[in-house]
């Protein structure tokens, strides 16, 4: 049974992410989805009902809450993931399952029955979202990830950079999506996921103190920079 994890955020500078990244790796395994030393690149569609509910729960500062999204790896069709992402405060669940290309594609033309014969119960859950909520595409995220992960407490360090957002479609196939920075190329997210306890020499390392830790949402910066283009 999954549980809830800790997951703390940061904003780093290009020159904290050099030293803390040659530090981080003689400590820790760099994740097996990584294609080069820079990681890999995410993908990620995100859903939200007409009315906006989980952008401006984010806005609002609740602290309970959950979106959901497709998720894709390196621009691959081989591994497609559709995910809630539930938080706590500072806690974290996520669930996934996988669907097909062909069933990424009904969702894309509001074709979701299939949901309702799935085992899993994400599937059903998402099928009431999109039923009840009227959840619909709303934007894709994009992002290099490098991540490193240790079995202790199942920590898992992550540096998301370059991240940007779809301007010109929802469909995460679309050979001809064009997208434009968010943040500042020099500024990166640092996150910090782990079980029980953060283990001290990772602590140290990472020196936590020094940095400002903020509640980052990649979707909500991305759906206000898309807003900036579109107006919704």
């Amino acid at each position: 049974m999954k549980k809830f994890r800790h997951e703390l955020k940061y904003y780093i500078t290009e020159k904290d992410y050099l030293i803390l990244r040659n530090k981080i790796g003689v400590l820790l395994k760099q994740d097996d989805h990584s294609i080069d030393q820079q990681g890999y690149l995410i993908r990620s569609l995100y859903f939200d009902n007409i009315h906006d509910h989980d952008l401006f729960q984010k806005n609002y500062g609740i602290l309970r809450r959950k979106k959901f999204r497709i998720r894709i790896y390196n621009h691959s069709d081989e591994v497609i993931k559709l995910e809630k992402k539930s938080r706590q405060g500072e806690y974290i669940l996520k669930t996934s399952v996988s669907i097909s290309k062909e069933e990424y594609l009904k969702l894309l033309d509001w074709d979701y029955e299939f949901l309702r014969n799935k085992e899993q119960p994400l599937y059903k859950e998402f099928y009431h979202y999109l039923n009840s909520e009227y959840m619909r595409p709303r934007v894709i995220v994009d992002y290099i990830r490098e991540a490193y992960i240790g079995h202790i407490s199942n920590v898992r360090i992550t540096f998301d950079k370059e991240l940007s957002v779809v301007t010109n479609s929802t469909d995460l196939f679309n050979p001809n999506n064009s997208s434009t920075e968010v943040l500042p190329s020099s500024q990166m997210i640092l996150e910090v996921k782990y079980d029980e306890f953060l283990p001290e020499y990772i602590r140290a390392v990472l020196q936590l103190g020094a940095h400002n830790r903020s509640a980052i949402s990649k979707y909500v910066l991305c759906r206000m920079k898309s807003i900036q283009y579109h107006g919704y």
